[in-house]
Formats: C-alpha cells, structure tokens, sequence
C-alpha cells in the first residue's frame, strides 16, 4: 500500500548553467510530494497505519523545510535545478525514511520532477 503526504515551500535560487533567463535570481512556489509504501502496521501507535501523517510531517518540516523554506537554495544546493533539489531531499529523507518510494517536486503548477525509488542508480 502507498501514502502520500504533500507540502509546500518557498524558496529562490538561480540556474549558474542555464543559457536562458532561469540564470538570473527568481522564486518558486515549490509543492513537494512524499510517497511511502509498505504494510500496515499490525500493533504499536501506528496500528492501522502504514505510518503516521504527523510522524512524517514531522520529519518533513524538521529535515526539509526547515533548510529549504523562504531560502536562497544556491546557499544549500551548488546548481539546485529541480531534479538536483529531488536528489538532495531524498537522500536526506532516505536514511531516516526506509519505506520511501516516491518524491515528486512542482516547480511550477506545470512542471514537475518525480524520483522514484526503483530510479536509484544515482549519481551521488
């Protein structure tokens, strides 16, 4: 079984390899999706649950947005194009989150990356 859980953040950066206008300093209003697969937890707090929402959110808004939310992400992430911002929250989340399936981050409301666990041939 799959959940998700979604986000939204705030954030600035500028594309240094970017031929167009995407070079010049500019924001987004970033909505980032969190996907965890597994069974249900059969006993404990989260009986009934694949996990709980609120540990998550938790985790979410602790290890992610706590760094990336009203920032200038250039200050975090060298070329924070928005499959290196994918990259860099997984590999953030994954350690703490084994049951990670999937991440997708809109940059824009029609542009999107999706990174998904079976995609994990990754450059590091």
């Amino acid at each position: 079984m799959q959940i998700r859980k979604r986000f939204s953040f705030e954030a600035a950066h500028s594309l240094p390899h970017h031929a167009g206008k995407c070079a010049r300093m500019h924001g987004h209003s970033y909505r980032l999706e969190v996907a965890i697969s597994g069974p249900l937890h059969r006993d404990g707090p989260s009986r009934g649950m694949v996990e709980d929402f609120d540990a998550i959110e938790a985790l979410i808004v602790g290890e992610i947005l706590a760094t990336l939310d009203h920032q200038h992400l250039n200050d975090v992430i060298e070329n924070p194009t928005a499959e290196e911002i994918v990259l860099w929250i997984w590999r953030r989340l994954e350690p703490r989150l084994p049951a990670l399936d999937e991440l997708v981050l809109w940059e824009t409301p029609d542009a999107c990356v999706v990174l998904r666990r079976g995609d994990l041939s990754l450059p590091s």
